[in-house]
């Protein structure tokens, strides 16, 4: 059994050919989605986040909403970019949102990826100590952010406040219980998802990754996935931990269907750079019928290993043909696969 999500990088252009040609259509059609997503039986509804982009940005007004529109299906990122967030906000906006849903948000956070803007964390008015890179700083704001997590009281409070103070230190509020088991670490390395584990985060794989041996991206992320698992085990923490891979995956049953996806292209991984000249392996998408879906998916080892999988969308293209996408992987493919 898996848990089935759907992730949205939430686009939107002016182009007549976009069912999202303003924030207001990518907001509202993401709302909806994730109500249709519910009645399909998806587990899960996922964003992207990104700055300085015709993409969905600060992520917890939406989640809020959504939480407030659906009654069970989970309520997630992947990622927020931490080098942008002042944590003791975030923490009160994740405790806000978490509440309305009724503890249904699963938080993925990271150190962020290549952005729009040459370090537009600066714009947000922070900026990495002596000795720091970006990513450290990301490193630093998700630590922080977890440790607010715990409900501590932390600040002094005021001998003559305006309202009445419960005793000792005060902490944050809101604040949601168990919030903080449902914190995920977006690790684009083995390394980082070993920090992650130790730390206690859940892990969130995408389809990206620093190449670290030279093989197909499957196999690095369940190597990846394995060391997760053992570290966390290593660090003796006492709940199971949470594993999370995205995929771009389509089951060609229609006309549509191939028109938009059938053309081939997505079969064999890419390889890149990113944070300069580092290698990078990026995942590749699946795009068939689905009997030929389902024996492809079955040698993709790190779906074998994952609980849950974010499946993306295509948002542009409107919240009936995405239901529609849903719909088919979770009748023709997780039934045979066992995810369902």
């Amino acid at each position: 059994m898996k848990k089935i999500a759907f992730l949205s990088f939430g686009h939107w252009t002016p182009s007549p050919q976009s069912q999202t040609r303003s924030a207001a259509d990518t907001l509202l059609q993401s709302i909806d989605l994730a109500v249709e997503a519910e009645r399909l039986g998806m587990d899960g509804a996922y964003f992207r986040v990104h700055h300085f982009a015709r993409q969905l940005a600060s992520p917890f007004p939406l989640l809020a909403a959504v939480g407030a529109k659906t009654q069970k299906i989970e309520i997630g990122t992947a990622v927020i970019d931490m080098r942008y967030e002042n944590p003791h906000y975030m923490a009160e906006d994740a405790g806000a949102a978490d509440l309305i849903a009724g503890g249904r948000l699963q938080l993925g956070i990271s150190r962020g990826s290549p952005e729009q803007v040459i370090d537009g964390w600066r714009y947000f008015g922070y900026n990495p100590r002596e000795g720091e890179s970006g990513a450290d700083m990301g490193r630093r704001h998700a630590k922080e952010f977890f440790e607010l997590l715990r409900g501590k009281g932390f600040a002094q409070p005021n001998p003559r406040p305006m309202f009445p103070n419960p005793p000792g230190l005060l902490r944050l509020e809101p604040f949601s219980e168990g919030l903080r088991d449902r914190i995920w670490w977006g690790a684009g390395s083995n390394a980082t998802a070993v920090w992650a584990a130790r730390l206690g985060m859940n892990l969130q794989s995408s389809t990206l990754k620093f190449d670290e041996t030279g093989e197909p991206f499957h196999i690095q992320q369940a190597v990846q996935i394995r060391a997760f698992r053992a570290a966390w085990k290593e660090a003796g923490h006492s709940r199971t931990p949470r594993v999370s891979v995205s995929r771009s995956i389509f089951a060609l049953i229609d006309d549509r269907d191939r028109a938009y996806f059938g053309r081939g292209g997505q079969e064999q991984d890419k390889i890149g750079f990113i944070d300069g000249n580092r290698q990078a392996v990026f995942g590749r998408g699946y795009a068939v019928e689905p009997d030929a879906l389902i024996e492809e998916l079955r040698k993709d080892e790190a779906i074998t290993e994952a609980d849950t999988l974010l499946l993306t969308v295509p948002n542009q293209l409107g919240v009936a043909y995405n239901a529609h996408v849903l719909e088919a992987i979770l009748t023709t493919v997780a039934p045979v696969l066992g995810w369902r």
